[in-house]
Order: C-alpha cells, then sequence, then structure tokens
C-alpha cells in the first residue's frame, strides 16, 4: 500500500467556497461522474447549497485539488432516495492522483467531519456497487438490495452509530 501523499484537508460551506474551488469541485465531479463514467445525470442537484451541507477537498500541495466528497445532513441524500441519516456522496479521487493511496484518508476524514457535525449518527451513503469493499473497509455494511441508479448498479451502505464516536 502506497503512503498516501499529504493533503490539506478543507470542510466548507457552500457559501465559503471560494469561487476557483467551487469550480474544481465541479469540474472534478463533472470529469468523473458524467464523461468517465459516461452517465449523464444532473450533478449539480441543488442539495450542494444546502446550508448544513459539507464539501471535503483533498489540496495538494501544488494546490491542486486531489480528492473529494459531499457530506449533507439528514433527508436529502446523494440520489434520488432521501435518507434518514446524514450521508457521504460524490465521493471521488482526481484521475491524476489515484493509485496513491488517498481513497481511504478521503473518507475516514469525511466521516470525522459528519460525526463532528451530528455526533454518534449512523451514516449511510449509496455506493456502486462495485465499491462494497472499500466503503466496508471503512466500517460501512451492506443495508439494501442492489439497485440501478443513472444506470449504474448502486448498494446503500450503513456505517451504525455508535454514540461514543464524536472523531
Amino acid at each position: 500500500m502506497h503512503t498516501p501523499p499529504p493533503l490539506h484537508w478543507q470542510a466548507r460551506a457552500f457559501g465559503a467556497l471560494p469561487p476557483d474551488r467551487l469550480y474544481d469541485l465541479l469540474r472534478l465531479r463533472s470529469e468523473v461522474f458524467v464523461v468517465e463514467q459516461a452517465c449523464a445525470y444532473q450533478d449539480i442537484d441543488g442539495k450542494d447549497r444546502h446550508p448544513d451541507a459539507l464539501h471535503l477537498l483533498g489540496i495538494a500541495e501544488d494546490g491542486a485539488l486531489a480528492a473529494y466528497l459531499r457530506i449533507l445532513p439528514h433527508g436529502l441524500g446523494h440520489g434520488a432516495t432521501a435518507f434518514a441519516e446524514p450521508s457521504i456522496g460524490r465521493v471521488v479521487t482526481a484521475p491524476a492522483w489515484r493509485g496513491k493511496g488517498l481513497g481511504d484518508p478521503l473518507l475516514r476524514e469525511g466521516i470525522a467531519h459528519a460525526l463532528r457535525r451530528w455526533p454518534g449518527t449512523a451514516i449511510r451513503l449509496g455506493a456502486q456497487a462495485h465499491l462494497q469493499g472499500y466503503y466496508a473497509r471503512n466500517g460501512f455494511a451492506l443495508a439494501s438490495a442492489p439497485y440501478l441508479e443513472d444506470g449504474i448498479p448502486h448498494v446503500e451502505m450503513l456505517r451504525p452509530a455508535d454514540p461514543g464516536d464524536t472523531r
């Protein structure tokens, strides 16, 4: 396993994102989820601007956006289904940064931010089905049958609540 390169983690509300960073994260999401995965869907879904949404950015030493995820409060969810729990979604590593061991640190950082905001709560996500192992490594368990979202097989996964876990 690679030792991940050092990243500076920033968790920001939509209104606190500098325009250049907002552009970077929307470009990265489009590059990977729309173009690379050949999936025409509405990435800009109105949830980014929710007052309790957090955007977690992994910024490299050279200023590049290397990794990103979005944290949403309960009642939203990242796809078509609203989740009763806070959720993590839009988890992505920039193509130039893949294979450098950033996936687990990104998810751990996202979990920590979610638990600081909503201590001791469960966290749900809609995972692309082929990534179940990645999410399971980070405490998520299968919580639904497979389903199609935007033509891609997904499953819901849940990280159980731990009242003592406030990270």
